[in-house]
């Protein structure tokens, strides 16, 4: 179903969104970059069908939004100092930070032991997060090596019916993806340039 999100339904709209993620469904909604395809964080049903949507080779690792730095913890439990002064700096924003994996995180999150988090900026998939309670995948809403979904109109024409829902909340603000830093090693290393550029 497509939800046409405006001022007066918005809190509701979040609410009917995050009733679907708690309950294992797939959500599409905008970022503060682009659109993307959310689902609850611990459900490995839910994770799986998330492959097989995207058509997305099974070695790739789905990236996450977290509403709190309480649900930091429920994916990783050692935050160095350089994650927390990144954090402090740039969260609420386009800035993922790879993080030791904790214990028993689902494979589908975890990629050479490392798990991809972000506190995204003001935006629906940031108010569904903390909404839920839950981290959410924020893996972008196309098909694997297409360009990423601008519109809710893009999403439908990846997937059509294939999404429990789709939030229409206006065109994302585009432009570049997040940036993605690495801080397990000796210094800050830069994986990906994006949207923020660190000072």
């Amino acid at each position: 179903m497509i939800l046409k999100v405006t001022v007066d339904n918005y809190a509701d709209a979040v609410s009917r969104a995050a009733a679907v993620i708690k309950g294992g469904g797939v959500v599409a909604c905008p970022t503060e970059t682009f659109y993307c395809l959310a689902v609850r964080y611990d459900d490995p049903a839910a994770l799986n069908r998330l492959y097989t949507i995207k058509n997305r080779p099974s070695e790739k690792s789905f990236p996450i939004i977290i509403g709190s730095m309480e649900q930091l913890y429920l994916l990783t439990q050692h935050i160095p100092p350089e994650a927390r002064s990144l954090a402090s700096k740039y969260w609420p924003g386009p800035l993922t930070i790879l993080f030791d994996a904790a214990q028993g995180l689902n494979d589908s999150l975890v990629y050479k032991g490392k798990v991809a988090a972000r506190m995204a900026g003001k935006s629906f998939a940031f108010d569904l997060s903390a909404v839920s309670g839950l981290p959410i995948t924020a893996t972008s809403a196309n098909m694997s090596d297409m360009p990423p979904s601008v519109t809710a109109a893009d999403v439908l024409s990846y997937f059509g019916e294939a999404l429990d829902m789709i939030i229409d909340a206006g065109a994302a603000p585009g432009g570049l993806p997040s940036t993605i830093v690495d801080v397990s090693g000796s210094s800050i290393m830069v994986l990906r340039h994006g949207a923020v550029v660190l000072k």
